[in-house]
């Protein structure tokens, strides 16, 4: 297996990249312009390893990005944004970093899925197809050189709603459509500028996004009173998991007050989160590999995947 260049970051030492970065904007001025929307829409990369179905639906797949060697490597899932529509690019944009990150050795699960404007999608489809994507990379573990125990799921945007969902699982009640009796755990998160908490961000994902929670949620029932029941990471927490939120000191779809709000909330409840702010970066820089803050993006997917005794 090729070996990264540097090894896998610890918390502390991303929370003092992010410090250092930080005074080093303040001294030398920001990075490059920040990214817009048709510069992300540009993004593209390598073609994956393999590509697998997960469902019969067009967009119910995953791609596999396998580095060079024999492995077993640690697994990123990849999960894009797009406000949970086609609009917007997905699965293809993000091999620009499923790319890089099989570069440093990393093997990358790169996951489409129905969105909101697909038949299926939403409430529950969205959700049943990250349990399913998730089910199928269990199962093909078996045949490639993927080490499951260090797995970190790392989602853009709407994608940060879905993998900060998908570490919370075993907290969704068992009456739920969307509950699995044994998922692949997740106890590694990147979330990259992501619209998480779908209760308390509501006015700002219809403002950014133009989504409404009965698009994301669903509506109430007496058997469902409540919505966020098993939708919101922000409502099922404590759940175990480490949470890294990586946001653009430019951003205006998610402002970092955003992941601020949310680490707060998850570390109050028990779990541990931290904050990574990309000095002079926009929502699209974050996600781009030849961005000036790729680096300490890929520290913070880094430092998830890392060891547990060196975290």
């Amino acid at each position: 297996m090729p070996r990264p260049s540097a090894p896998f970051r610890s918390a502390a030492a991303i929370a003092a990249l992010a410090g250092l970065a930080a005074t080093a904007s303040a001294q030398a001025g920001a990075p490059a312009v920040p990214m817009k929307l048709a510069d992300y829409m540009a993004l593209n990369g390598p073609a994956p390893s393999a590509t697998f179905a997960y469902g019969s639906a067009p967009s119910q797949y995953a791609e596999l990005f396998l580095p060079a060697g024999k492995g077993p490597f640690p697994v990123a899932v990849l999960v894009h944004g797009g406000c949970w529509t086609r609009e917007f690019g997905g699965i293809v944009q993000l091999r620009n970093m499923a790319g890089a990150l099989a570069a440093r050795g990393i093997a990358v699960w790169n996951v489409e899925y129905r969105r909101v404007d697909e038949a299926g999608g939403g409430y529950p489809g969205t959700y049943q197809d990250m349990n399913a994507a998730l089910e199928l990379l269990a199962a093909k573990a078996k045949a490639y050189p993927l080490d499951l125990e260090r797995l970190a799921a790392v989602g853009h945007s709407a994608g940060g709603q879905l993998v900060q969902w998908l570490a919370a699982r075993p907290r969704i009640p068992a009456s739920s459509p969307l509950y699995t009796a044994h998922p692949l755990p997740v106890r590694q998160v990147v979330s990259l500028g992501g619209l998480a908490d779908l209760r308390r961000e509501a006015a700002l994902i219809a403002s950014s996004c133009g989504r409404e929670t009965a698009q994301l949620a669903g509506t109430p029932s007496a058997a469902r009173p409540d919505v966020f029941s098993d939708t919101n990471a922000g409502d099922l927490l404590p759940n175990g998991s480490r949470t890294i939120l990586v946001t653009g000191e430019l951003d205006t779809i998610a402002p970092p007050r955003v992941a601020h709000a949310f680490a707060a909330r998850a570390r109050a409840a028990g779990d541990a989160a931290e904050v990574v702010i990309l000095p002079g970066a926009s929502h699209y820089d974050e996600v781009a590999a030849g961005s000036a803050s790729w680096p300490l993006v890929l520290k913070a997917i880094e430092a998830a995947l890392a060891p547990a005794a060196a975290r």
